[in-house]
């Protein structure tokens, strides 16, 4: 089943690539991703919380023709259906459907925090479905804030005023901005994102370091997420299949370093596998 992207309401998105809108059946719920088309290999996306799949536009832009950026509205998030559980088999479970769904063999998995701890132990469980792993800015170690979503506006009165009052975060959470019927909210639900990021913390390092693909892992200098010491120490525990580049960002590289987030992508997938 598949859609026009901008019959969906969603945020501005690159006009050189034709995006579709698509959905499949997982575990008896909806889930949604965008194919952001084009003749290149594909490579699947997972974003992080309090985004979804368009957050990955501009990167799928500035890597086509070459790749074709495939990237997942995660459970709960953009137009895929809420869950009853965020558990960490839960977030598997949904990119192995994703996997089985397109067909593809072997294809390289980019994942932002949330989305980057799915990818590397989803690359750790299913090693036969990924032969290339990108990891942007999150620890084998999590600890995040799950406070931070039950500060969010529930709702605002108008588009305007739910950017004002977001402030500085606002342009890291707009691609998940909704107009409902009582004004403009989320794509996502704040009750089941602080559930998710909940589950999200804990000690991963058996998935990190039971990962056998080639990986990058990208820090971000001025991350509030991922510690520097904590980025190296991933690195060494994998030897020489896992390298690290440190790029001027916050926690969200591909929005504040896009141009130079791309490249460091686009040299890592160019590279013999």
């Amino acid at each position: 089943m598949h859609e026009p992207l901008f019959s969906r309401g969603l945020s501005v998105l690159p006009l050189k690539i034709h995006v579709m809108r698509e959905f499949f059946m997982a575990g008896g719920r909806q889930l949604s991703y965008l194919d952001f088309g084009g003749p290149g290999r594909p490579l699947v996306a997972l974003h992080g919380h309090y985004n979804e799949a368009s957050a990955f536009a501009s990167l799928a832009e500035a890597l086509a023709p070459r790749w074709r950026v495939i990237a997942l509205d995660q459970r709960g998030h953009g137009e895929s259906d809420p869950a009853i559980g965020y558990e960490r088999d839960d977030y598997i479970a949904d990119v192995v459907a994703f996997h089985r769904h397109l067909g593809v063999g072997p294809v390289p998995v980019l994942g932002h925090s949330l989305g980057g701890v799915n990818a590397y132990q989803f690359a750790a469980r299913h090693p036969d479905k990924v032969s290339k792993l990108i990891v942007e800015d999150i620890g084998a170690v999590v600890d995040c804030d799950w406070s931070f979503p039950t500060r969010l506006p529930p709702r605002a009165p108008s588009r305007e005023a739910l950017v004002e009052a977001l402030g500085a975060t606002a342009p890291y959470l707009e691609c998940s901005f909704r107009q409902r019927d009582r004004g403009w909210g989320f794509s996502f639900g704040i009750d089941d994102t602080v559930t998710s990021q909940k589950a999200l913390n804990g000690d991963h390092w058996a998935d990190w370091t039971a990962v056998s693909c080639p990986t990058l892992l990208v820090h971000g200098t001025r991350s509030d997420e991922l510690a520097a010491d904590h980025a190296r120490n991933m690195v060494a525990r994998r030897g020489g299949l896992a390298r690290l580049v440190e790029l001027a960002a916050g926690h969200v590289v591909h929005h504040d370093a896009p141009e130079q987030f791309a490249a460091t992508v686009t040299a890592f997938l160019s590279e013999p596998g």
